[in-house]
């Protein structure tokens, strides 16, 4: 059962006052990834400590970068439950985690940090991860 959206919502507005765009329903995704040009980095955001402690700082810090992607978006695991389950299908081949990070080129994914390469790091670690990605994918 999702948790209530008054718990959720400081975690959402986070994400959407540094500009990141929120996708809760299929058609947001699927509008989204139909707009396949130039790089984009999805979160798929949660309620867990490593969400809250590194993947939401990590992205706010690479996003600070010269080198960033055209378009961010978000979609919350665990609450917005289409929405997510249609984002895992378009992101690609990777096994179902969250949080995690996928950045995509032309719509095609090209890096994906998973929980475990995001659980127990600092989020400059985090971050720097992503930069360096950005500056390969995003330049």
């Amino acid at each position: 059962m999702p948790y209530p959206e008054q718990m959720v919502a400081p975690m959402r507005a986070e994400l959407v006052e540094m500009g990141v765009q929120e996708l809760r329903t299929t058609g947001e995704v699927d509008d989204f990834f139909a707009s396949s040009e130039g790089t984009s980095l999805l979160l798929i955001n949660s309620v867990c400590g490593c969400a809250a402690g590194s993947a939401r700082p990590a992205v706010r810090l690479a996003l600070g970068n010269g080198n960033r992607p055209g378009r961010v978006a978000t979609v919350f695991a665990g609450q917005d439950l289409e929405a997510t389950a249609r984002a895992r299908e378009l992101i690609g081949d990777v096994p179902p985690s969250s949080p995690s990070l996928a950045l995509m080129k032309e719509g095609e994914l090209v890096h994906f940090v998973p929980r475990h390469m995001i659980e127990g790091r600092e989020a400059d670690t985090v971050a720097a991860n992503l930069a360096e990605a950005f500056g390969i994918h995003c330049s």
